[in-house]
């Protein structure tokens, strides 16, 4: 009688038949540029780590198995290191930075080798009849064959920024007409390359959009089989609530659906997590395609006038500001911030200042607005007032308010990917003096590091899947996040004793250890931990 075999020992099995025999280049093939002797490859797809050569021709991945080093340009002997499909981030904000840094090293430093920007409602195209400095997908395309960057980018197109260039910042529903023409724009977004949708219901326009509004552009999406990403209505006391318009209007529009940095911040509202996620495995469970991603980490970061109600961001920064020169409106703003961070969010110490827009306001990054309220003699809602008075509309900040426990399930769960909510940067230039959220520089190798190696909380093979094949097929990228023959050459190898991020929140740009080598479309962009400047990426199209 034969004899059964576990999930676990078959993989064993058809990972070790694959290094030995499955992907060997024909007899008589052209070489390889490149050669990768001696790794441990974990090739994304789940199945457990086996020892091969790994040989690199034209952007692709030519061959796996057993190395013939007279048939190879160049070997690199990466015995004793990983080697993983090149991380694809599935939620950024680099679609921007990218022109100040190209070269990307606060991501090409972690392994990362594809970005999905646009996140979070916002995109930098379309931006017709609004200012902004691309006008269409194309535009923005055209931009990047000019400058050239280090890695790859998928863009969504972001809802707040389609409702701001047909209707402004003004809370009103749009008209018929300019809900036509939004939808319109979006489609011609999508004929031009972009990935998907993206929501920011909790920012301007965006909160000020109904939900039949949005079910517009959902379904439409849903129509081209194309990915919903949803920053939600609240993440905090209405967590339940928010979830549950983002779960109906994906459904109502036939719309595969992705929550977006999944959390319940606020301790009062920690107990909401498990409800959400139950959820959401309910409505998988009954057909809707929902997945959700998380970044390993217990604070997030956003703007300060997140905090703010509705009526004091409506007309945009400029209106803002002048409501914080009106008294009787700046006592009002006071007045209604101080419950919401106090009850919600537990306390205004937990809000730490990253960025200011003027360096008139210099002196508030690194400190919390407690910090700050006895520095200068007022209370907290003043500290708060006073800092986007004199740092602009634009203000940065950490909110240290989720819980470990909370981020240990979440990145345990079989739904949940890996997308740190960070962006392409570096500490020069506009960032120089900043003190943004780590998760730009650590996101990945902390998952390694801290969650694999030291906490257990993923075996490698999973973790790697979270953080390469799974969003990359997400996504809808065929050709990426995987180890094998004819996809391209997007690779990151690692040291997995030592690999860490080392960015905290007290010192957040730093770069990690134990990532030795990251390749992007077959081109090294680091060599043994430093960046070579080269620019192999591409904004890819759909």
């Amino acid at each position: 009688m034969s004899r059964a075999i576990d999930r676990r020992r078959f993989l064993v099995a058809s990972g070790a038949l694959l290094a030995t025999s499955a992907c060997r280049a024909p007899a008589g093939e052209t070489e390889c540029e490149l050669l990768l002797a001696g790794a441990t490859v974990v090739d994304g797809t789940g199945r457990e780590p086996f020892v091969a050569d790994v040989g690199l021709r034209a952007g692709r991945i030519h061959f796996i198995g057993t190395g013939n080093p007279r048939r190879a340009r160049r070997v690199l002997d990466v015995s004793g290191l990983v080697l993983a499909p090149g991380f694809v981030d599935i939620h950024t904000h680099s679609d921007r930075t990218i022109f100040e840094w190209p070269l990307a090293p606060s991501r090409i430093r972690q392994g990362c080798t594809t970005e999905i920007t646009g996140n979070c409602g916002g995109s930098a195209a379309p931006h017709a009849d609004d200012g902004g400095r691309w006008s269409d997908v194309e535009s923005y395309r055209s931009a990047w064959n000019t400058y050239g960057t280090a890695l790859n980018q998928a863009l969504l197109v972001g809802q707040g920024t389609l409702r701001r260039g047909v209707v402004g910042e003004v809370d009103r529903p749009a008209t018929e007409e300019e809900r036509a023409e939004i939808v319109r724009r979006f489609g011609r977004a999508l004929d031009q390359g972009a990935w998907g949708l993206s929501t920011g219901l909790e920012y301007v326009p965006g909160l000020y959009t109904p939900q039949e509004e949005v079910l517009d552009l959902v379904r439409a999406a849903g129509a081209r089989g194309v990915l919903y990403a949803t920053h939600m209505r609240s993440e905090e006391a209405e967590l339940l609530e928010a979830l549950d318009e983002a779960l109906g209007t994906a459904r109502a529009g036939n719309a595969r659906l992705q929550v977006s940095h999944l959390k319940a911040a606020g301790k009062h509202n920690w107990k909401l997590q498990d409800d959400a996620v139950a959820r959401i495995e309910r409505e998988r469970a009954a057909g809707l395609d929902v997945a959700i991603d998380v970044y390993p980490y217990t604070a997030y970061s956003t703007t300060l006038t997140i905090l703010l109600e509705p009526w004091a961001r409506e007309g945009g920064d400029e209106a803002l500001l002048a409501r914080l020169r009106d008294p009787a409106q700046r006592e009002r703003i006071v007045r209604e911030v101080a419950p919401r961070v106090d009850t919600e969010l537990g306390g205004f110490e937990l809000i730490v200042i990253s960025s200011v827009g003027d360096s008139a306001a210099q002196e508030c990054v690194g400190k919390n607005l407690d910090e700050l309220a006895m520095a200068w003699g007022v209370a907290p809602g003043e500290a708060f007032a006073r800092v986007l008075e004199r740092g602009g509309a634009d203000v940065g900040y950490v909110g240290h308010g989720m819980s470990e426990e909370n981020v240990e399930r979440l990145l345990a769960h079989p739904l949940v990917m890996v997308g740190s909510d960070g962006r392409s940067m570096a500490p020069t230039g506009s960032a120089a003096n900043d003190r943004p959220h780590p998760r730009s520089y650590g996101t990945f190798p902390r998952v390694l590091g801290r969650y694999v190696r030291e906490r257990k909380v993923l075996d490698l093979p999973t973790a790697i899947a979270k953080m390469s094949s799974i969003p990359a097929e997400r996504i809808g990228l065929t050709d990426r996040g995987r180890i094998e023959t004819g996809l391209a050459a997007d690779l990151v190898l690692f040291d997995p004793a030592s690999v860490a991020d080392r960015a905290t929140f007290e010192d957040p740009q730093r770069y990690p250890i134990g990532i030795e080598h990251v390749f992007v479309n077959g081109v090294a962009v680091v060599e043994r931990g430093e960046p070579t400047g080269a620019r192999p990426g591409r904004l890819l199209r759909r």
